[in-house]
């Protein structure tokens, strides 16, 4: 899943981030109220993790900004203020669920699946990706190919995944880097070469029809 983080505490956010990331998940962070807004109205997320306390623009501001503009995305509200009072406004405010600090990361990933499975009804394109016979179920975190199922690493399906969500468009290895890596260097790299490389021998070795293309000089196309 593809994950909003805007929390403006480095140490907490890279707590957070870091473990979601484990389970598999892309986590993109924003520091502030401002940046985080801003991709939350630009970029397509499967949930939101906003902390209530942010600089330049507050996370209730956030929340029923995207609400007002019939924006259902999931979202979790983390704060320090955990008066019945304050839980109240954020839940008012539009946010599906409001966590306090402190908190458990085992209780805020459990949070967070139930938010995905709650959404799972309504967001069901966004739930399976499907590039001709190659289908992903993001949720169960299953890959077929017609009816041979292909087992993914976790950072194999983030690559794959992000490369279903671009179907038919060229990716960029800069893109790849920033949006499944979160690294911002040099994107000559060879990592890109070699998870592209071990993923195409999963889904396209065994099958009669290539999916996945090197776009000479430009990136990768799948589709």
């Amino acid at each position: 899943m593809r994950l909003l983080l805007i929390e403006d505490d480095t140490e907490v956010a890279a707590f957070i981030a870091k473990g979601l990331e484990e389970l598999g998940h892309t986590v993109d962070r924003a520091a502030d109220g401002k940046e985080g807004l801003f991709l939350a109205t630009t970029e397509a997320y499967d949930a939101l993790i906003v902390d209530r306390m942010l600089p330049v623009v507050d996370g209730l501001t956030i929340v029923q900004t995207l609400r007002a503009a019939d924006d259902p995305v999931p979202i979790l509200i983390l704060s320090a203020l955990g008066e019945v009072d304050d839980r109240v406004k954020g839940l008012r405010a539009g946010g599906d669920d409001y966590l306090v600090k402190p908190f458990a990361f085992s209780e805020l990933s459990a949070r967070l699946d139930a938010l995905l499975r709650r959404s799972r009804t309504s967001d069901a394109p966004e739930v399976q990706l499907q590039v001709e016979d190659l289908v992903m179920d993001r949720l169960a975190r299953e890959v077929h190919r017609g009816e041979t199922a292909i087992e993914l690493k976790p950072r194999e399906f983030r690559l794959l995944e992000y490369l279903m969500r671009h179907a038919g468009q060229v990716v960029t290895r800069t893109m790849l880097l920033e949006h499944v890596w979160d690294y911002h260097f040099d994107p000559q790299t060879n990592v890109i070469d070699v998870h592209i490389s071990r993923l195409r021998a999963k889904i396209d070795k065994d099958f009669d029809r290539p999916l996945l293309k090197t776009v000479r000089g430009a990136g990768y196309r799948l589709g």
